[in-house]
């Protein structure tokens, strides 16, 4: 019975990917490298800042107004207070795809970040890919 789920499941997630899908799982090795384990679960600065483009930036509403926070800057902060506490380890976070959408060498990815068995975010990220290297370029994201 459990077999015949995951079959299902892996079905209707393959329905959901359009494009190369080489292309979708070096898309989903970047995210989980450059943004799950990199950002939100302690990782590699160095992993975030091959992952992101130079030029990213996430686009945040707040109170109606929007502000945009530059990758640059994400990681000095990351960088800032892993330095102030150098022992603290986040609760991890875990990711669920939601869907890839690749066109040419443009994509838009929709997932879910999870923390304690809650999501806490659903993300857009928006990637173009450079010669062979998907970059993310930007973010906007929705807080549960």
């Amino acid at each position: 019975m459990k077999r015949a789920a995951f079959v299902l499941l892996a079905f209707v997630f393959a329905l959901t990917l359009k494009g190369n899908p080489s292309d979708a799982d070096s898309i989903k090795c970047l995210i989980n490298r450059a943004y799950v384990e990199g950002v939100h679960n302690g990782g590699s600065l160095e992993e975030v800042a091959k992952g992101f483009h130079p030029e990213f930036e996430m686009l945040i509403l707040r109170d109606g107004a929007l502000s945009k926070y530059a990758i640059k800057t994400w990681i000095d902060d990351m960088k800032r207070r892993r330095e102030a506490n150098p022992l603290f380890k986040p609760e991890r976070t875990e990711v669920n795809y939601l869907n890839i959408d690749i066109t040419g060498n443009s994509a838009i990815v929709k997932l879910e970040l999870i923390k304690g068995g809650k999501v806490i975010f659903t993300d857009y990220l928006s990637l173009y890919k450079f010669g062979e290297d998907w970059k993310i370029v930007s973010k906007i994201f929705y807080r549960h």
